[in-house]
């Protein structure tokens, strides 16, 4: 049996997922654009998951080059993450410009960073 404090959440959240507009169907020409910038954004955040997990490879493995490198990393990232919220906003406000600007520097910071990650100690 089903504790009455459940059932009733229950059943209104089936009934409010029933008519959510997540179900499958065609796609609309005039959504393409958002859902472009949604996964321009999208794979900009995998591209800074990305480059920390490279980083987060080589400081815990000892290979950063050096102190003053780690600290470049770690702005890069830091900076990548900035950006992202960025271009979310830029996404949710329809801004195709400043999502395609704001991802290409996310691309930029991501590159340095998992550039500067791979330089080995001399």
């Amino acid at each position: 049996m089903i504790p009455d404090k459940i059932l009733l959440p229950g059943l209104v959240l089936i009934a409010l997922l029933g008519a959510s507009p997540l179900q499958a169907g065609s796609i609309d020409p005039a959504k393409t654009p958002q859902l472009e910038r949604v996964q321009a954004v999208h794979e900009a955040e995998q591209d800074v998951d990305r480059a920390w997990e490279v980083y987060h490879r080589a400081a815990l493995g000892g290979t950063v080059a050096s102190p003053a490198l780690q600290a470049d990393i770690e702005e890069h990232l830091h900076e990548a993450r900035s950006l992202i919220t960025q271009a979310q906003e830029a996404a949710a406000q329809g801004d195709s410009r400043a999502v395609k600007r704001l991802v290409s520097q996310v691309k930029a910071h991501t590159a340095k960073a998992i550039e500067e990650s791979k330089e080995q100690k001399k």
